[in-house]
């Protein structure tokens, strides 16, 4: 018996994934008649975290659906925002510190594993966690382990930023989380932080806020006028500011 032809085409945010011919209009695709939709998206190079509505023939159906002959498929991306009913929480892989860093800037939960602990632990934490697993390795975005995931676009820590940002609207709370460490940070006295503290920072700052986890202490020193370049942009496009210790 003949094999199912289907036809497919792709959002343009994800044509990045697929070879090039699958890149314009409509192509033709023969399946074998048993496999999901899900995989057969998969298998042609796109991460479901990716994929938002599958639709077939104009109508929307699961991942798991299984596609007949003469059926034409449309995939599209995640809606952005993509909705979420509690505020997400992230896992970074040990190629995006620099992002993991400015999201906990931001006071967005951010988890970061470095050293690399390998595809399977870190598909492993994110289901234990239930933290949304970012990454721009799209075999460990296929593990079906992976509570949720999403793919890092670009290569550049600003436009990384804009576009986790713009998919998941985290809330924002800046100044409120250790960028070291991802521990919350809270307001202390110049005294219970001074062994950390050179001369000249002792005699130029008063305001200081602590790590609860990792002791890190935290003032507005040199960096301070960069970091907040950083915040203001977020937070102008991205939310409001809380009022947070730091």
């Amino acid at each position: 018996m003949d094999r199912p032809q289907i036809s497919l085409d792709f959002a343009p945010e994800l044509h990045l994934f697929v070879a090039a011919p699958r890149r314009v209009g409509r192509s033709e695709l023969r399946t074998d008649g048993t496999s999901t939709l899900g995989h057969v998206v998969e298998s042609l190079g796109v991460p479901l975290t990716e994929v938002g509505t599958l639709l077939v023939d104009g109508r929307p159906v699961p991942d798991s659906h299984v596609p007949a002959d003469a059926e034409h498929i449309s995939v599209r991306g995640v809606a952005r925002p993509q909705p979420s009913a509690t505020p997400p929480r992230f896992l970074l892989d040990v190629h995006l510190g620099t992002l993991a860093r400015r999201l906990r800037l931001l006071g967005v939960d951010a988890a970061y594993e470095n050293p690399d602990i390998g595809d399977a632990a870190l598909a492993a934490r994110s289901a234990a966690e239930q933290r949304v697993m970012l990454s721009r390795d799209r075999g460990l975005l296929r593990r079906r382990e992976l509570w949720a995931g999403a793919y890092v676009y670009s290569h550049r820590p600003a436009e990384q930023l804009r576009d986790v940002l713009s998919r998941f609207a985290p809330p924002l709370a800046p100044w409120s989380r250790c960028t070291t460490c991802n521990g919350p940070l809270h307001t202390v006295t110049k005294t219970s932080v001074r062994e950390q503290l050179r001369d000249g920072t002792e005699r130029s700052y008063d305001a200081f806020a602590q790590c609860a986890d990792c002791g890190q202490a935290y003032w507005r020193g040199a960096h301070h006028a960069r970091l907040d370049a950083i915040v203001s942009e977020a937070v102008r496009e991205f939310g409001t500011a809380a009022s947070t210790a730091g």
